[in-house]
Order: structure tokens, then C-alpha cells, then sequence
């Protein structure tokens, strides 16, 4: 850092933010803004820097707090950001960089000052130093109340009207950028925000006939993922090498001030992911999700949310509800190759649940769509490396697969698309496998990472719902998908006779029967050799249906009796009755994927048949589990029908011969033989009150991922830094 650093440092100091921060009131026609706007810089983007600006900055605005009651000097400054707005769009096509230069400097100081100022006090106090003039101490104007309203309305017109080109792309970030700052008085509030000034300024007023145009922006934006210009056409880029400006008119002005902001000279490089990404785009559609999530107003739905609800295809000619008036079109080819292309992101995978859970219209294009698997493969990426995301972006993209699986059409289309050679799959080869196996294989694995790691309920529940909805349509399962499901279940058939082991028979109470039967008679060795897996897989059906008829008080009287008999030195009992109610949960769960599979499209399933008739032994011992007994009939059937056909082949068959006799018994099996059972289909619905996990969980991303914003982690209150 260096001299950097020490150049940052020095900035409270300089002349020109000592005189805006001082006592003397600056008129907004005052030759001191020109000479305050005359700098040429490249906004800090590494955190340290970032860090540094932002310290410098506070002591900057402690003074102006101070002294911004008698001078009014941040109204003058946002005055005079406003006179340089007016000619913004004509200026930028005419290339004259003036006006977007010093227009851009003058939002860069309003936004620095902006993100302390909402950091450190009520937005009541704010409003209030945006009525402040020059006048007495105290005094108010008669028009400036509405001084915010007028800045947010012109952010979002600059927006949505000043052409993107080179020219304008900075200034276009930097609108985006306050607008976010505006909105993020929430970081500071535990509780979520349900009346605030800025939202009611943002949802009512000047601002509201621009909501569509604002969020149709905001995603072309996200769409075009245009880069930052290149220094060389960069309009803030320094000519010469003493410092001199852009224009004549401003040479030698404010070089004291401004050397630390020079290209080039405010911190480290951009880091090549930086370089490579698009920060608008970034920028964009971090706002649009806040402003997606604001909580509805007390007498008014979120415009917003309503717009990011209704949007249709640029190709879709039918009328627009005269019940939402913030409805617009968007080409949702590029909108789709977009989401496609950016959900390594959790931004871009939030914006994919959004758009699927809320805006019907968009669900159905994406069904419709024939390269489903380029929208589906990021997000199983997503899961499978579920280990190194974070658990929001892994809860996004499951849910987002729990939604596709709610469609038939779906759930048959995935296993008809072959896919090549899975590079980031490790565990197996997959030279060739159907997108619908390659689903189950990552899910499988999600649910097994979870219960040996995570165990969060939530997510267990919903990989089994997104399996048991596609399950009446599997179809040409890949061998190793179907031994996957097959194997998971059989492990958690095991689980549950060792955890039953474990809770009945402790280990202390292990040796004390041992020493019993060992004193017994002269067949003391042989039961001595006997264990109490034996004893239990031997009265198996007995104790099931103990356990049937009263689980949890059983349970809870096995676990206070164990407690009660152990001495003190013993360790305590570990909660293997939460253990086994969760594994039966799962079991029960994939034996109804198994049978639904079996009851639908067992012909298309010789693999699946297979892999279950390989550990029918396991499955035998359930078939009258009081728990398991109605859905093991049907497995139950196939496996006993199967095993007859095979025993009359012979012995010593070859894996291509079994999977012969399987594909024709199949056709011989009596389909009026198999008992029908409900169709699984589950649905996700939000939970009462989604905004208490999506604002916190929005914000997170702003804090993390926002290009050159940076907030001291300890004035945040909305979320701990780990949730993010």
C-alpha cells in the first residue's frame, strides 16, 4: 500500500472537502463546485483501499454533520449534481464529456458521503440534513423536503435514459451504486425494515411511473454483461503526465486534491476476476433484488416485486392485465442464455428462483425450452460441490430443481437429453448418461452429504420431494444411478437396525448379557458368540411392531430406563431416537421413489431391477416393518417374481443374461398385480414470512459481492458475517 495509503490518510486534510465539510455556507452557483469536480480517478475496488477511503471519508462527514445545519452545503452539492443531470442524455450523444465527467464526480463525493452519513444515524436524520439551506441555524426551506425524492427520481432516470456507452458507463454504475446505498439503512437494523422514508420514496410519488422501465434496465443489464471500457477510451483518463484535466478550462485545478484518485493510483489492481466480469451487470442485478425483496407497503403491493412478476417475451403478442401497471416485454432468449451462463453466482441463482417461483410466464418458456440441460447442469454443479458453497446458493438451486420437477413434461425431457463425458463429476467415469440420471446421481449425493454433515432437516426433505416427483417418469436409469438409489436406501436400511441396536442394547448392557449366558449351561460358548444384532434382526418383526404401535413412548422409555441403569462414570446416552425417527423418514421416502418407479415404467427400468434384486436380502427383512409393510407389497412382488425367473434360468448367469431375463419378465408381469398407490408430487411453497430469510440473505450478497462498496463489519446488525 504504501504511498497510497498515506495519500488516502491525507484526504480529510485537503483543502477543497475542508471547505464543504466547514462553516462557510458554499452557494450551488459557487466557482468552487467546478474546481471541486475537476478530478480524473479510478474508483478503488480492492477492500483494503476501500477500507482506507471509507475512514477517510468518516471524519469528512462528521464535520459536515456538524456544520450542515447552518450551511447547507450537502443540499448545495446535490444541487449541483442535479444541474449537471439536465443536459446528461443530450450530452452523451453528442460526446460531450464535460457535463457526464464533472456529473459523475459529483455523485462519486455524494455517494461516499451518502454510505456514512445512512451508516451512523435514523433516516429521519437524514431527511433532515436534506432540508437543510443556508439560512439561520435550524431553519428549513420550503421546497427541500422533497430533495431526496428529486435525487432518487433523477438516479433512476439516468438509468433508464442516458444511453450505455463508453462514456456513460461509469456514471450509469455509479447511479446504481447510490441507489443501493440508499436502500442499505437495513444493514443496520436487526429487525426487517416495514416502513421506511426511502422505500416510501422509491414505491409512491416521482419514482413510481418508472418502476418497469427500472427493473426492464436493470435485467438488460444483467443480460448484456457489458464490460468496463478500457482505459484508453475511458473518459476520466488522465492526458498528460503533470496532472493536467481533460479540458483546459479545468487544468491545474484540484490536482492537490485529486492526485490520490489518478489512474491507477488508488490501491492494488483489479484482480483478473474482476477485470473479467461486469460490474454494472453485478451491480444491477444486486439492486433489482433488493428492490425485489422490499417489503410490501402498508396500502400498496411491492411495484417491483409486481413487475419482476409479470414481464413477458418480447415475442408474446396477447394483451397486458390492466391489473398491473408495471407490466413489460424483455427477450427472454437472451434473458435465458444469461441465466444460463452467470449461475456460478448466487445472485444469478436467486434471480433464476425468483423468476421460476414468481413469473408464470417465464416458468413456461424454460419448460418449453430444448437445451433445458444448459440451464440444469450449472446448477447441479452448484450442488455437487455443495461443500464449498455456501447453504443459500445450495437451498436456491435445489429449490429451483424441486420447481422444474413439478412439470411432467420435465421429468420426461431429462432423460431423453445424453450428455458426454461429466468432467466435474469425480466418483465414476460418465462417458454417457442421460441428464435425468445424472439429477438423481448429484441429488443422491447431496442427501448423503447432508445427513453425514450438515444433518439440516430441511434440505434432506427437499432432494427426496424433487426425486419422488420425477420418480413416475424415470426412465433408462444408467446403471450407476440405479445402483445409487438403490445403495442409499440399503444404507439407511442398515443405519436404522444399527441404531436400533444401539438404543436397546448399549454397549454396557452388551457384556453384562454376554456374562449371563456364558454362566448358563453347557451351551454357554455358542451364546456367547451370539450379538445383540442377532438377537434383534431375530425378533425383528416383534419389536417393529412394538415399535409401531408405540414409537416415541417406547423410545422415551427405552432411553430413561437405559440413563437411569447406567453408573455415572458411564458417557451419556447419544440421541438415537432423533436418529432413527429421521432415518425411517428417509426410508419410507425412497421406498415409495423405488415403488413409484416400479408401478410406472418398470419396462424402462431393467437396471433398477437389477440393482434391487442384488441386495434383495436387505429389502427381505423389512417386507413386515409395520412402518414399511403397505409400500414394500409392490417391492416385495417384483423381487419375489424376479428371483423366480431367474432361479429357473440356472445358476452362474452373466450380467447381460440377467438383464435379458429382467426386460422379458417385465413384459410378462401382470401390471393389475402391482398395487397402485398415490402419485408423489410435492409442490414448494414459500414459508409464512419468506422476507425474514431473503432480505437478510440479499443483503449478504450486497456485502460481499458489491463492486467498490465496502461497510464496516461491525456496524452491520441485519446478519452475522458467517450467514453470508
Amino acid at each position: 500500500m504504501g504511498a497510497n495509503s498515506s495519500s488516502i490518510s491525507e484526504l480529510p486534510e485537503n483543502e477543497y472537502l475542508k471547505k464543504l465539510s466547514g462553516a462557510e455556507p458554499i452557494s450551488e452557483n459557487d466557482p468552487f463546485w467546478n474546481q471541486l469536480l475537476s478530478f480524473s480517478f479510478t474508483a478503488p475496488t480492492n477492500s483494503a483501499d476501500l477500507k482506507l477511503l471509507e475512514e477517510a471519508t468518516i471524519s469528512v462527514c462528521k464535520s459536515l454533520v456538524e456544520k450542515n445545519p447552518r450551511t447547507g452545503n450537502l443540499g448545495s452539492l446535490i444541487k449541483v449534481f442535479l444541474s449537471r443531470t439536465k443536459e446528461l442524455k443530450i450530452s452523451a450523444e453528442c460526446q460531450n464529456h464535460l457535463f457526464i465527467w464533472q456529473a459523475h464526480n459529483a455523485l462519486f463525493i455524494i455517494c461516499c458521503l451518502l454510505k456514512v452519513f445512512i451508516s451512523r444515524m435514523s433516516e429521519e436524520e437524514l431527511q433532515l440534513h436534506f432540508t437543510y439551506e443556508e439560512k439561520t441555524p435550524g431553519s428549513y426551506g420550503t421546497e427541500c423536503e422533497d430533495l431526496i425524492e428529486e435525487l432518487l427520481c433523477c438516479l433512476i432516470q439516468l438509468i433508464v435514459e442516458v444511453p450505455l456507452l463508453d462514456i456513460t458507463y461509469s456514471i450509469s454504475l455509479e447511479a446504481v451504486t447510490t441507489l443501493i446505498v440508499f436502500l442499505s439503512c437495513q444493514l443496520f437494523h436487526k429487525e426487517i425494515l416495514r416502513e421506511s422514508i426511502i422505500h416510501k420514496y422509491l414505491m409512491h410519488g416521482r419514482c413510481l411511473p418508472y418502476t418497469s422501465r427500472l427493473v426492464k434496465t436493470l435485467l438488460y443489464n444483467f443480460i448484456r454483461q457489458e464490460r468496463s471500457p478500457p482505459p484508453g477510451t475511458h473518459v476520466f483518463q488522465q492526458q498528460t503526465d503533470g496532472g493536467g484535466l481533460l479540458y483546459g478550462i479545468a487544468s491545474g485545478v484540484a490536482t492537490g486534491l485529486w492526485t490520490v484518485f489518478t489512474l491507477g493510483g488508488v490501491g492494488s489492481k483489479a484482480t483478473p476476476q474482476l477485470e473479467q466480469c461486469s460490474p454494472l451487470a453485478n451491480q444491477s442485478l444486486l439492486l433489482l433484488l433488493v428492490l425485489a425483496n422490499l417489503t410490501d407497503a402498508p396500502d400498496t403491493p411491492n411495484p417491483y416485486r409486481q413487475a419482476i412478476m409479470s414481464f413477458k417475451n418480447t415475442q408474446d403478442s396477447t394483451a397486458f392485465s390492466s391489473s398491473n401497471p408495471h407490466a413489460f416485454q424483455i427477450n427472454f432468449n437472451s434473458l435465458y442464455t444469461a441465466l444460463c451462463e452467470q449461475q456460478k453466482s448466487d445472485q444469478a441463482t436467486l434471480l433464476l428462483y425468483m423468476l421460476l417461483h414468481q413469473n408464470g410466464n417465464v416458468r413456461t418458456y424454460v419448460l418449453a425450452r430444448t437445451d433445458i440441460e444448459n440451464l440444469v447442469l450449472p446448477i447441479l454443479e452448484i450442488l455437487y460441490h455443495v461443500e464449498e458453497r455456501n447453504s443459500h446458493h445450495v437451498y436456491m438451486a435445489l429449490i429451483i430443481l424441486l420447481i422444474l420437477t413439478e412439470d411432467d413434461g420435465f421429468n420426461r425431457s431429462i432423460h431423453e437429453v445424453i450428455l458426454k463425458n461429466i468432467t466435474w463429476y469425480a466418483e465414476r467415469v460418465l462417458t454417457e448418461i442421460s441428464l435425468g440420471s445424472l439429477l438423481i446421481l448429484v441429488v443422491i449425493r447431496t442427501i448423503q452429504y447432508n445427513m453425514t454433515r450438515t444433518r439440516d432437516k430441511y434440505l434432506h426433505t427437499n432432494c427426496l420431494a424433487a426425486l419422488a416427483n420425477m420418480s413416475a417418469q424415470f426412465r433408462s436409469l444408467h446403471q450407476y444411478a440405479a445402483q445409487r438409489i438403490i445403495s442409499y436406501t440399503c444404507r439407511h436400511l442398515r443405519r436404522y437396525v444399527y441404531v436400533l441396536d444401539k438404543l436397546y442394547f448399549p454397549p454396557s448392557h452388551c457384556s453384562t448379557l454376554q456374562h449371563c449366558f456364558s454362566s448358563l449351561s453347557d451351551n454357554g460358548e455358542e451364546l456367547l458368540s451370539l450379538t445383540c444384532s442377532h438377537i434383534l434382526r431375530a425378533y425383528a418383526s416383534s419389536l417393529f411392531s412394538l415399535l409401531s404401535r408405540k414409537h416415541n413412548k417406547v423410545l422415551e422409555q427405552a432411553t430413561q430406563s437405559l440413563r437411569g441403569s447406567l453408573s455415572s462414570n458411564d458417557s451419556p446416552l447419544p440421541d438415537y431416537a432423533q436418529d432413527l425417527n429421521v432415518i425411517e423418514e428417509v426410508i419410507r421416502m425412497m421406498l415409495e421413489i423405488i415403488n413409484s418407479c416400479l408401478t410406472n415404467s418398470l419396462h424402462h427400468n431393467p437396471n433398477l431391477v437389477y440393482a434391487l434384486l442384488y441386495k434383495r436380502d436387505l429389502f427381505e427383512q423389512f417386507r413386515t416393518h409395520p412402518s414399511f409393510q403397505d409400500i414394500m407389497q409392490n417391492i416385495d412382488l417384483v423381487i419375489s417374481f424376479f428371483s423366480s425367473r431367474l432361479e429357473q434360468a440356472g445358476a452362474e448367469l452373466s450380467v447381460e443374461r440377467v438383464l435379458e431375463i429382467i426386460k422379458q419378465g417385465a413384459v410378462a408381469l401382470p401390471k393389475d398385480r402391482l398395487r397402485k398407490f398415490p402419485e408423489l408430487k410435492f409442490k414448494y411453497v414459500e414459508e409464512e414470512q419468506p422476507e425474514e430469510f431473503f432480505i437478510p440473505y440479499v443483503w449478504s450478497l450486497v456485502y460481499n459481492s458489491a463492486v467498490a462498496l465496502y461497510w464496516n463489519p461491525r456496524d452491520i446488525q441485519l446478519f452475522t458475517m458467517d450467514s453470508g
